[in-house]
Order: structure tokens, then sequence, then C-alpha cells
């Protein structure tokens, strides 16, 4: 039993590893690059414009973007992350017992609660 334990959280240790030696590494050769001279670093005038899908960009690099849009982007992704919890308990609904549906009544009722905090401070009003 014990070495069922240990071979799980050695699994998880490798990957742990693993996920912090990648992205170092990349970023280590990326860097060994650039002082050895594979990689050269001449910025030039185009290069150094900001990016509008190949059209000559239009203002100023800091353009201020109305608060609306990452309200909205919030509520959808608040929303979207309540149905992938709904569906799995909706499609096992008949066989699980009354601890199950108080619980997701719980879930629901606090998204509501958010719901209807932004329904009252008018988050979903565009005008």
């Amino acid at each position: 039993m014990q070495e069922d334990y240990f071979r799980q959280y050695g699994l998880v240790a490798i990957f742990v590893v693993v996920a912090f030696a990648v992205p170092i590494s990349m970023l280590m050769m990326s860097w060994m690059a650039s002082r050895v001279g594979l990689r050269p670093n001449n910025p030039t005038q185009v290069k150094s414009e900001t990016f509008e899908c190949g059209m000559e960009a239009i203002g100023g690099r800091w353009v201020q973007f109305n608060f609306r849009y990452y309200m909205f982007a919030v509520l959808f992704v608040i929303f979207d992350v309540e149905v992938v919890f709904l569906y799995p308990w909706a499609s096992k609904f008949l066989k699980l017992e009354l601890f199950a549906l108080v619980e997701m009544a719980a879930f629901v009722a606090i998204l509501l609660v958010g719901w209807a905090y932004a329904w009252r401070k008018r988050d979903f009003e565009w005008g």
C-alpha cells in the first residue's frame, strides 16, 4: 500500500519537475542563443511598431478600452464555468441522492446571488 502511495506522488513530483524544467530550459536556451550570436538583436523602426494584423497602427500604443468589455468577459466565464459543473451533475441526476441535489442547489444559489448583484449594478446593460 505504501508503495502505491509513493508511486502516485512520485509521478506527481516528476510532473512538477518537468513542468518547471521545460520552460526554464527554453528561456535559458534563448538567452544563450542571444549571447553566442545565433539570434541577432537588431531592432528596427518597423519591428518596434505595434502589430495590428499587417495594417498600419492607428493611434497610440496605449488605447483605453471600455471596462464593459472586461465585465462581459468575466460574467461570461463565470456562467460558462457554471455549465461545466452543471452538465455532469445533470447527466447523473437520477443516480444521485438528496445530498447532491442540496449541494447543487447551494451552488446555483451562490451563482444567483452573484447574478442578482451584477443585475443590480446594471452590469448587463450596454448603454
